[in-house]
């Protein structure tokens, strides 16, 4: 079977492995929780995990984060410090497959990535029924993510104080939103059918803008924009927590207020249009993949990632 990109360690140590299926009413009825707690997920019991497939876009993937991924496909712009691999090392796997790939959407899960001489083959292919760890992070393309952003930004510079954003969508994003939840949920039933005893963390996205207010021209969006474009965000988010739990999965919540874009380069966690930190624009930063590595290890009820 075709791998994206496997690093062979040593055998897993201390992660307590949590009950699938105990834990998703958990994560399906309580979206306002940041994850499911590191004590629930001990009293499960000691059970190493030996081997963990990352699935996901961008979010996932950190391009422009150095150093890049040893061995990986350029194309797919892995970083050698995003969170499956702080995972990965934190856990001390047995086997790590990292197939998130940046710019996938749902289908690059079971159809070919950026053909062409080669190809980045589906990253379904790395999961196995002896998989027992799988984190999938994927649909913000799906939405539209960096065309609605793209978008935005144009139209801000038309009424920087005004909502142009707003005004063009409408309700169409929120539509969208509602119209992705049959292939989100799919993807959870397609990880449960190919690894059936994987414990599986459906992981969520950074915080892009504040609340409110945001940061024009820094972040080309407009001010009566900012609240409009967080929702949706935080509406992607909470779909995916609703299908995931539903699925058996475990929902990770990263969306922490105080670390978006317009917060100062030392604060946020996610890159601004043009970077201070290392990172590709409006992509998470090297301190947002350790925080977000150390929110799975936390559901897990391991100890955080050392970076």
């Amino acid at each position: 079977m075709s791998r994206s990109d496997v690093s062979p360690v040593s055998r897993a140590r201390f992660a307590p492995r949590p009950l699938r299926r105990a834990l998703a009413p958990v994560a399906a009825a309580a979206l306002g929780l940041s994850l499911v707690s590191a004590p629930a997920a001990a009293e499960t019991g000691d059970a190493a995990f030996e081997r963990y497939v990352a699935l996901g876009d961008s979010f996932t993937a950190g391009p422009l984060i150095p150093p890049s991924a040893p061995g990986s496909d350029p194309r797919c712009l892995r970083s050698d410090a995003n969170y499956p691999r702080l995972v990965a090392h934190a856990l001390d796997v047995a086997e790590f497959t990292d197939a998130s790939c940046s710019g996938a959407v749902i289908a690059d899960l079971s159809e070919p990535q950026h053909e062409g001489l080669t190809d980045v083959p589906p990253q379904y292919d790395a999961l196995t029924p002896e998989t027992d760890l799988v984190s999938v992070g994927i649909s913000g393309n799906d939405l539209g993510f960096s065309e609605i952003f793209v978008r935005c930004a144009k139209l801000s510079f038309t009424n920087p104080l005004g909502s142009p954003c707003a005004n063009h969508y409408g309700d169409t994003l929120d539509d969208r939103v509602e119209e992705l939840r049959g292939d989100v949920a799919q993807v959870y039933a397609q990880v449960g059918e190919r690894s059936p005893d994987a414990t599986v963390l459906a992981v969520g996205y950074l915080q892009i803008l504040p609340e409110s207010g945001g940061c024009w021209p820094t972040m080309p969006v407009a001010r009566g924009d900012v609240a409009y474009l967080d929702g949706l965000q935080t509406s992607l988010n909470t779909m995916i927590a609703e299908e995931a739990g539903a699925a058996g999965a475990v929902y990770v919540d990263v969306l922490e207020r105080g670390h978006d874009v317009c917060e100062p380069a030392g604060e946020r966690w996610v890159e601004g249009v043009v970077p201070e930190n290392t990172a590709f624009p409006v992509h998470p930063n090297e301190a947002g993949m350790a925080v977000t590595a150390d929110r799975v290890l936390a559901g897990l009820g391991a100890a955080p990632a050392q970076v």
